[in-house]
């Protein structure tokens, strides 16, 4: 292990200012990173000049201030469309990546999808990526099919040719799992949909925050996914769409600013990506999304993720040694930074408890993925996920934590 890997999370702790306090007396171990991420103070900062300096709605005004705040809300849809490989055209600004997800089910398939055509999905999705599809097939009468995964919780590509037919006009998956740390082949799926002309929507909300992704070179049509889980504010969404598929997609939302002529009775709308953010929108949370990117562009993405698997295959290891079962992959390069556990001896939300006494924050529960959790046979499981910011001394304090807790519950 590096040098630059073992030092990188203590080094960055300084940036952020959340870990300078206590919980019960004891210092911040954040291992909550799935739910959301802390901020660094670059992106607080960014929060209060918008605030202290340039106050003022955008693309309606053009007096100084309105000016000064359009042109940083509009910089910030140039540089998400920079970190996707993308064009800024093709960026529209949401509250999260269920809106996003939900734009596509409402804007472009309740509007293109007909009785008895498919989507295809996986037994790994997060409610964002599931709930939409039921109550549009529900709606419309759509087929929903389902990518098994194995015991692993990979996704069993043997069953993409047989599931992926001419019925099929849309494949939704995750990227990576929210429970499991899988990292799906989304460019295998992506690949197959295509042979028959399906279109694919990728759910990027767990693993943008860890892998660069360059849309251009993944080649799917749509890909959602939240700025607060990325370090930047929470109420900031993405919908990446390729021209053709926006072009394709109807506004779900009526009223100001997406419009470019109203009479009394029609309607033209205004142009991509605009139509699409109706009212207006969170102004300041999307100028301090901007250094939430300058700050993951500043830092070496493959020492990144190599520093977070390595933290989760120690965690992993640790784990098992003290005998609770570790869902999700075996090999650290096929997952994120995320390790979920179950054990006989101890409940998630008792073992969370027990946790935060120690200061160490992690996750209890279904994580929005009640029918993986069925599949699984659990009803819930305990979760840490790691980040940018954490190291070993967080690992040997979650692990230290629940020595606690065995000793306590065993």
């Amino acid at each position: 292990m590096t040098t630059a890997i073992q030092t990188l999370g203590a080094s960055l702790r300084k940036d952020f200012p959340i870990f300078s306090r206590k919980v019960h007396g004891k210092r911040v171990v954040y291992l909550d990173n799935a739910a959301t991420t802390q901020k660094p103070l670059s992106v607080i900062e960014a929060l209060s000049r918008y605030y202290s300096t340039m106050n003022a709605n955008v693309h309606r005004g053009i007096h100084t201030l309105a000016e000064e705040a359009t042109g940083a809300y509009e910089g910030a849809r140039k540089a998400v469309a920079r970190f996707l490989g993308a064009r800024p055209e093709e960026v529209v600004f949401t509250k999260n990546a269920t809106e996003a997800i939900n734009f596509v089910a409402l804007g472009w398939a309740r509007h293109r999808l007909k009785r008895g055509d498919a989507i295809v999905l996986t037994e790994m999705e997060h409610h964002a990526n599931l709930v939409p599809w039921i109550l549009l097939a529900r709606e419309i009468g759509l087929e929903l099919r389902y990518i098994p995964i194995d015991a692993e919780g990979k996704l069993r590509l043997e069953t993409l040719a047989k599931l992926i037919d001419h019925k099929v006009r849309l494949v939704a998956l995750v990227h990576a799992s929210n429970v499991l740390g899988t990292i799906n082949p989304v460019e295998a799926v992506i690949e197959e949909a295509k042979k028959v002309g399906a279109k694919v929507l990728v759910d990027a909300a767990q693993s943008l925050p860890h892998l660069r992704v360059n849309v251009r070179a993944l080649d799917c049509d749509f890909l959602a996914f939240s700025a607060h889980k990325m370090l930047g504010p929470t109420g900031v969404g993405v919908l990446y769409g390729k021209m053709d598929a926006l072009e394709e997609t109807v506004p779900v939302l009526g009223g100001g600013e997406m419009i470019e002529r109203v009479t009394y009775d029609s309607v033209t709308f205004n142009q991509i990506p605009w139509r699409f953010e109706a009212g207006t929108p969170n102004i300041a949370d999307v100028i301090a999304f901007l250094p939430a990117l300058a700050y993951l562009e500043s830092l070496d993405s493959k020492t990144s993720i190599q520093h977070e698997q390595n933290l989760s295959q120690a965690a992993i290891e640790a784990l098992e040694r003290m005998g609770f079962r570790v869902l999700g992959p075996k090999a650290p390069n096929e997952r994120v930074g995320v390790v979920s556990w179950t054990s006989e001896f101890a409940h998630p939300h008792d073992t969370a408890t027990i946790l935060d006494q120690f200061g160490v924050a992690v996750r209890a529960g279904h994580h929005c993925a009640q029918p993986l959790m069925h599949k699984l046979g659990l009803a819930a499981t305990t979760r840490a996920s790691f980040y940018i910011y954490n190291d070993m001394d967080d690992v040997e304090m979650l692990i230290e934590a629940l020595k606690e807790v065995r000793s306590y519950f065993g």
